[in-house]
């Protein structure tokens, strides 16, 4: 009888190990068939991005996309370098609520706005000449909360805000936050229209891949915190111009992003939160296009084809 009892045990273990061996292959399988579906996926995107790219006389693109609830990424591109335009004014910002964060100052905290700042190769003085917020020039000499600057510098890329944001932080401080963030090849050195600067190549850089970056950390609340995170996304969800990433989308589609332009760079960094969906990040970066509504079109076109490919058609 014991014979018996021991041989039926150890058939009995038997059969439950290979279930369970059974079992985890079987997951694993699972696993890498959702992996190269997906994997799949993001090639086919890739390959119909680069069709409509190449569409587009004279114009480089680079093209990122998290999308964490379904384990789905790509960086077209990811890492080639731009000129950031004001899409550095995102690391900026976040610079300015994490000092805020620590109690190194309010944001209630004013500053006398000026227009007046030092080139970072010799320190001579120059002023901002080109801005798309003309108001804010109404009131020179008098103070502003450096949470209205903030605002200003995101929602309406007002470069007087930046500047002075950037006098107030430090360019450095910007930079190490970012690379603390994750980013790995993007940099902020100065302030914006510094042209003794640019004319020496001293530009602020970004990649594709290192915005999203930052998005993400925002999108999920490990930039600063989940307060100081969700006041920053209502910033970008603010945004005045509208014409790239948000024209390619469905109706109902909130979308909390930042764009950059400037001669032949045209660039858009955004949060999309479906309707109906999670939401993911795409992040656009156009080069070599003269014409901004031609630029425009592009992202859309890209963004259009992304949100179908990841959340469907409207």
């Amino acid at each position: 009888m014991t014979t018996t009892f021991t041989f039926r045990s150890q058939a009995v273990s038997l059969v439950r190990a290979l279930f369970f061996i059974g079992g985890f292959v079987f997951l694993l399988n699972g696993c890498t068939t959702n992996e190269t579906a997906n994997e799949n996926t993001m090639d086919s995107l890739e390959t119909d991005i680069r069709a409509i790219v190449a569409s587009y006389d004279s114009a480089t693109v680079s093209v990122s996309i998290l999308d964490t609830a379904n384990g789905q990424e790509l960086h077209m591109d990811g890492d080639r370098l731009y000129h950031a335009a004001s899409t550095m004014k995102i690391p900026v910002m976040i610079e300015l609520f994490r000092q805020a964060e620590l109690g190194r100052f309010s944001l209630d905290d004013e500053v006398v706005l000026k227009n007046e700042f030092r080139s970072i190769v010799d320190g001579s003085l120059f002023s901002i000449e080109d801005d798309s917020d003309d108001a804010i020039y109404e009131h020179l000499g008098q103070p502003m909360s450096l949470r209205q600057l903030g605002y200003n510098m995101i929602t309406v890329s007002s470069n007087l805000a930046t500047n002075l944001l950037m006098d107030y932080l430090s360019a450095d401080s910007v930079q190490n936050t970012s690379e603390r963030l994750g980013t790995t090849h993007m940099q902020t050195i100065r302030g914006v229209e510094d042209l003794k600067a640019f004319d020496l190549g001293m530009s602020n850089q970004a990649t594709s891949h290192d915005l999203a970056t930052l998005l993400e950390r925002l999108r999920t609340g490990t930039a600063v915190s989940p307060a100081s995170d969700s006041l920053m996304r209502g910033f970008l969800g603010d945004q005045f111009f509208n014409a790239m990433i948000p024209s390619g989308l469905p109706g109902g589609t909130r979308v909390a992003h930042k764009t950059g332009s400037i001669t032949k760079i045209h660039h858009d960094a955004a949060i999309v939160y479906p309707a109906n969906g999670e939401p993911y990040i795409i992040v656009i970066m156009v080069e070599g296009i003269t014409d901004s509504d031609i630029s425009s079109e592009l992202g859309a076109s890209i963004a259009r084809l992304v949100h179908e490919r990841l959340r469907g058609a409207a």
